[in-house]
């Protein structure tokens, strides 16, 4: 019987189930051409790419031993899963400003060795660093303080 990395081809069936599930939701959409995108094009795209990552990562799998998987790491992935969530439906009620240091703190919270005051400059340098880039250079048109504050 050959060996199999177990680590890699789980890996690898991941990599081909998100692949999957973005090909399943692009189906419906257009998909417009390399220069004019449809809504469709990016999914299909990033599919495709999914789907050869992972077949290639589950073929290399076979013949090579690696180590088992263990046990899972649920905090971080608990909390890198809840941070975009978080940021997805605070955004326009308390805008950009507090939900960037909010997201960045709860996903600095997946992390067992990072201090809280190291955590809270973390948050503080990306508040500052995603304003000046997205804000001030590129413009985007977004409420810095939304109308859940008070201010």
């Amino acid at each position: 019987m050959a060996a199999i990395n177990k680590a890699d081809f789980s890996a690898g069936i991941l990599f081909i189930l998100f692949g999957a599930v973005f090909g399943l939701q692009c189906l419906g959409l257009e998909m417009g051409t390399t220069l004019r995108m449809g809504p469709g094009y990016f999914p299909a795209v990033l599919s495709v790419i999914l789907l050869g990552l992972g077949a290639a990562i589950v073929v290399s799998s076979f013949g090579s031993i690696g180590e088992d998987v263990g046990n899972y790491a649920w905090r971080g992935m608990v909390f890198i899963l809840a941070a975009p969530i978080f940021f997805g439906l605070t955004v326009r009620g308390l805008g950009f400003v507090p939900s960037i240091f909010l997201t960045t703190l709860i996903a600095a919270l997946a992390g067992l060795k990072l201090k809280p005051l190291y955590a809270v400059a973390l948050a503080v340098a990306v508040t500052i660093f995603c304003t000046l880039v997205f804000s001030v250079a590129l413009g985007l048109p977004f409420r810095r303080f939304g109308p859940w504050l008070p201010f």
